[in-house]
């Protein structure tokens, strides 16, 4: 006998957002610790560092920041893989509780196109390192092809375009294939990525005779005092809390592949923290060494592919160049492809598969041009970094509040896949989570500034900023936005205690009941799903 499930509205359900059964559940601790080593590793958390040294910090302050980032946006991003495991749900579902089964759409969204920009800024990477690789391979006729200027959209070699397109058409036929293949090429990449790293600077140790270099001996031209702790110490810790604030809401869209709470809590306290310190350690380490040994500037090596092509050696470069491509290549997958994909579909569940959603993710990565938007540490952490922070961070402390303080953890999931249910609040909107929502973001980033050095301006933000009496809490953008959007939820629904006292737990039944028939599907809407 099946089990039959009434009310699915098919503009809310497909196959990618169905809740995923116990049965299905197989992650354990080390698919997270391999996850999180695969995602940290990659050109982006190398520079990292190096955009903190450029304002001012020494390497021991960079790595400190970089840290204490990550021990900070770990803790939203436990609580909500909580979701993810319990329910089975991934982040757009989740979110409907909070925001209403259409007002989920507001955070997919925002999430989705931050996310958009990291695979655009990702796959950029990655095209640079496949592009060099093949380059020293093919050699001048690689190197040597022509340029095309596409006006303010940039002007680069042809071949380095046609890497960028290789490398976003890859990427979609992964994901495509399913998490499981995703799981399977973090596994993989992690660890080779890993031992390469440590034999790169183990050679270079051994070059430079020990010397480590001069980032590691240039000390801070901030200090310990003032300028460092109200000065660079806010921004850039912000930055680099931003740097996962969209893992720390997708991560259910893993999550809820865990075997339970331990396995997923056990992988990430590790994984995350650790993978971070060691390869932002890594990256001033080995970034030093080498600009000893090939006595140049460090700035012209953070880049992972300048660094591997200043080895000159033809083998050792190829082989470096496609180890940064494979890093880069499993982060973007995982890190920045699948939740904004699951959003998309969220949107346009009739429409849209998983597939057809990291299609439109690469499009629209590919439209916010992310060569542009690397061409600064400036605009890399206060402009990206600092501005999407100030957005994401609102919506974090909405669904914590409404999930851990005001729900304590029960959920009727059924209900998310229902237009007329329990979380269809005023037309499928919550007032109070948009409301709440625009709070933190105005708070967070209505002070958005652009220093000016030499009478020019580094960014696009008005000097005084967009409200000037908002400008010193622009700093602290991802904290403010927590913080106020979290505060207002839970003060506009201080009448409605009473109605989150009688939640209950109620689960989405398994696909596949006692007697192994699927569960019939009885919608309220007219399509079929």
């Amino acid at each position: 006998m099946s089990t039959t499930i009434t009310g699915l509205d098919s503009t809310l359900y497909n196959a990618d957002l169905r809740p995923i059964p116990r049965s299905a559940r197989t992650w354990k601790s080390w698919a997270y610790l391999a996850l999180w080593i695969g995602m940290s590793i990659n050109a982006a958390t190398w520079t990292l560092a190096a955009a903190l040294i450029a304002m001012g910090m020494d390497w021991i302050q960079a790595v400190m920041t970089i840290v204490l980032a990550n021990m900070i946006i770990l803790v939203p991003m436990v609580c909500n893989s909580h979701a993810g495991t319990k329910h089975g749900i991934c982040f757009p579902v989740f979110a409907r509780a909070a925001f209403g089964t259409r007002g989920a759409n507001l955070p997919a969204l925002l999430r989705a196109l931050v996310g958009c920009g990291w695979a655009g800024i990702q796959t950029w990477f990655t095209a640079l390192a496949l592009d060099l690789a093949i380059g020293v391979l093919v050699g001048t006729p690689w190197t040597g092809a022509p340029t095309v200027s596409l006006g303010f959209i940039g002007e680069q070699r042809i071949t380095l375009w046609l890497c960028f397109l290789a490398t976003a058409a890859l990427q979609v036929v992964v994901i495509a294939k399913g998490f499981e293949v995703v799981k399977k090429l973090q596994q993989i990449s992690g660890p080779i990525i890993t031992i390469a790293i440590v034999i790169l600077l183990a050679y270079l140790l051994i070059r430079s005779g020990g010397n480590f270099g001069p980032v590691v001996s240039e000390p801070s031209t901030v200090g310990w005092g003032r300028e460092f702790w109200l000065g660079v110490f806010p921004p850039g810790l912000m930055a680099n809390i931003a740097f996962w604030a969209t893992l720390s809401l997708n991560m259910p869209d893993f999550t809820r592949f865990a075997v339970d709470q331990k396995a997923q809590i056990r992988g990430q306290i590790i994984g995350l923290p650790a993978s971070m310190f060691a390869f932002s350690l890594l990256a001033v380490l080995t970034t030093s060494v080498a600009a000893y040994v090939f006595d140049v500037l460090p700035e012209t090596l953070w880049s992972p592919d300048a660094l591997i092509a200043a080895l000159g050696n033809p083998v050792v470069v190829v082989i470096g160049a496609l180890i940064i491509t494979l890093a880069n290549f499993s982060t973007n997958v995982a890190a920045n492809m699948v939740g904004p994909a699951l959003d998309f579909t969220n949107v346009f569940p009739r429409f849209l598969s998983r597939g057809a959603g990291v299609v439109a993710v690469m499009v629209i990565g590919t439209c916010m041009l992310p060569w542009r938007l690397l061409e600064s540490p400036e605009s890399y952490v206060f402009v990206w970094l600092g501005f999407y922070g100030g957005i994401t961070g609102a919506i974090g402390g909405i669904v914590i509040a409404d999930y851990w303080i005001l729900r304590r953890t029960k959920l009727n999931i059924p209900a998310l896949f229902h237009r007329d249910g329990e979380y269809s609040y005023s037309g499928g909107w919550n007032p109070h989570a948009v409301v709440a929502f625009l709070a933190g973001t105005v708070f967070a980033i209505g002070g958005a500034y652009s220093t000016v050095v030499d009478g020019v301006s580094t960014g696009p933000f008005p000097e005084q900023g967009f409200i000037p009496w908002l400008q010193p809490l622009y700093d602290y953008n991802w904290v403010v936005s927590f913080v106020v959007g979290m505060a207002v939820y839970l003060l506009l629904n201080l009448s409605n205690l009473s109605y989150f006292r009688d939640t209950r737990d109620a689960a989405f039944p398994d696909p596949i009941s006692p007697d192994h028939t699927a569960p019939d599907l009885v919608e309220t809407s007219p399509t079929t799903v």
